[in-house]
């Protein structure tokens, strides 16, 4: 009867652990997906505010000071995004 009763706590907290096992892996592959989802938003941010400085300069005539404005301005926005994974992933 002990023996049984043993038995069956073990199987109770291997069940246990699989559920956990399987919560933290489900967990680390969302964290995958969105740090490498963060990249792109990187570059993206990038390439927006530079094409929006290019097409202001030459609907200006205002060149290199808008793309120059631009540029800059989606590597602030590149940046915003890191901050704010950073801050997402200090939640988790």
């Amino acid at each position: 009867m002990l023996h049984a009763r043993r038995l069956e706590r073990f199987r109770f907290s291997v069940g246990q652990m699989r559920v956990a096992m399987k919560r933290e892996t489900l967990r680390s592959l969302r964290e995958l997906a969105y740090f490498s989802s963060l990249g792109l938003a990187v570059a993206l941010s990038i390439f927006i505010g530079l094409a929006i400085g290019v097409y202001l300069d030459r609907r200006f005539d205002t060149t290199p000071w808008l793309t120059l404005i631009g540029l800059g301005m989606g590597i602030a926005a590149g940046y915003r995004n890191i901050g704010l994974a950073i801050k997402k992933s200090r939640k988790l």
